[in-house]
């Protein structure tokens, strides 16, 4: 009887797809193992962060000496919606989400209604741009929600000083900061002499109160002072130009000799009619002509010009000062969440005021927060309105911690007590 043999080569091949269908099972069997090991390991994916910011902020005045200085509709608060995307570009990657609740109030609103509101809605970061009073008033009904207050807008050295809250970070510099900027550069030019001239608005006499402190810190010498009285009328009328050519020559004459006119005009009232006007032929500085500020739309140093070109896209038009301050806030909120991975407001109170922290902003160098009054500690631009003329700190002005703490109250000056 004979018995049938599979040729050689037939054979070989059907053992070689045994060993393939062997090995592909062997693989599914693996794959399915690691499948079911890494499910039973691996923790359901988490909710992302989500952190909500309260924007209240008060409408400013369009009562301007120049059309160009009119607040724009979205004045602030898209400094706030720039910031807010840039943190979730960075939260994406962190599971963290940023939001923005605005509430843009009318000159003599109360804060309080719509701060309720947003309390009730979870909001436990609060960025404001608000007269100094509703400041405290804001901060003092959020107390006791653990809330956190960025102050981006107010100036006054009482919220700083005597005034002081624990619950409040002041990301606006103060009056004595932009004054101490300017006067370090009017020192380092050898412009020692000031006539300084004053407006009859209250807010006109803190920020002449900070130049006296300012020129007595630096060794300059007040030659003389002036107040312009605030008559009211149309700015803007057919004949204002003649008046106006007409009045601040007579104003400004007479005066001792000085190197420089030094104007204290926060309610914008007339400093901008003096350049170019003055009886004598001297700079004019402060309120008008070279000015102090946080931030201006020309600035374009330590690439600022990408922020500037991104905010330009957005919002067509340039970034503000207030702006900017409305960004900064954002921004530090949003750089401490990274940081701690939390939206605790503690966490984020302890995390900004830490040594480590320090955060990123175009303006030469990073910035902190001073923790005996946490006010943030930044480099004052001096601008004409067209470009950057100088930065302060100015060279050779020392300090034996930072020199950013050459601008405004020291710590051995100040008045503060948290609490």
């Amino acid at each position: 009887m004979s018995t049938f043999q599979a040729p050689r080569k037939l054979r070989g091949s059907s053992q070689l797809c045994s060993c393939r269908r062997n090995w592909k099972a062997l693989c599914a069997f693996f794959a399915v193992a690691l499948a079911t090991f890494v499910a039973a390991v691996q923790p359901a994916a988490a909710d992302p962060l989500m952190v909500k910011v309260g924007v209240i902020h008060e409408a400013h005045s369009r009562e301007t000496i120049s059309i160009l200085d009119i607040p724009p509709a979205d004045d602030f608060i898209a400094g706030a919606r720039m910031a807010m995307d840039d943190n979730n570009t960075t939260g994406r990657f962190l599971d963290q989400s940023f939001s923005i609740v605005d509430a843009k109030l009318a000159p003599g609103d109360d804060p309080i209604a719509p701060l309720k509101e947003m309390l009730a809605d979870g909001v436990r970061f609060f960025i404001v741009d608000l007269p100094a009073d509703k400041v405290l008033s804001v901060a003092d009904a959020a107390q006791s929600s653990g809330a956190l207050v960025f102050n981006a807008g107010a100036p006054d050295e009482r919220l700083r000083e005597e005034d002081c809250r624990a619950d409040i970070i002041h990301v606006a510099p103060s009056r004595s900061m932009l004054t101490d900027a300017l006067a370090q550069y009017l020192i380092w030019k050898r412009w020692p002499r000031w006539l300084l001239v004053v407006g009859s608005h209250p807010e006109d006499q803190l920020l002449a109160e900070a130049y006296r402190r300012s020129a007595k810190k630096f060794g300059a010498k007040i030659v003389d002072e002036r107040v312009y009285q605030d008559t009211g009328g149309g700015r803007r009328s057919d004949s204002g130009s003649v008046q106006v050519q007409r009045q601040m020559p007579v104003f400004t004459q007479n005066a001792p000799d000085y190197d420089v006119l030094v104007a204290a005009d926060e309610s914008e009232v007339f400093a901008g009619f003096l350049p170019y006007r003055t009886w004598d032929p001297r700079p004019v500085v402060g309120s008008a002509g070279l000015r102090p500020v946080s931030w201006d739309p020309s600035h374009e140093f330590w690439g600022a010009v990408q922020l500037q070109n991104r905010f330009q896209r957005l919002f067509k038009r340039g970034m503000n000062a207030r702006d900017n301050q409305a960004w900064v806030a954002m921004r530090l909120i949003g750089d401490a969440v990274a940081h701690t991975k939390s939206a605790d407001p503690k966490t984020i109170h302890d995390e900004i005021l830490s040594p480590s922290f320090a955060l990123g902003a175009f303006k030469g160098q990073a910035l902190t927060v001073r923790d005996w009054n946490q006010q943030l500690r930044q480099p004052i631009l001096l601008t004409d309105g067209r470009s950057t003329v100088s930065v302060s700190p100015q060279e050779g002005f020392l300090h034996q911690t930072s020199q950013l703490d050459t601008l405004g109250f020291d710590r051995p000056e100040t008045k503060c007590k948290l609490h």
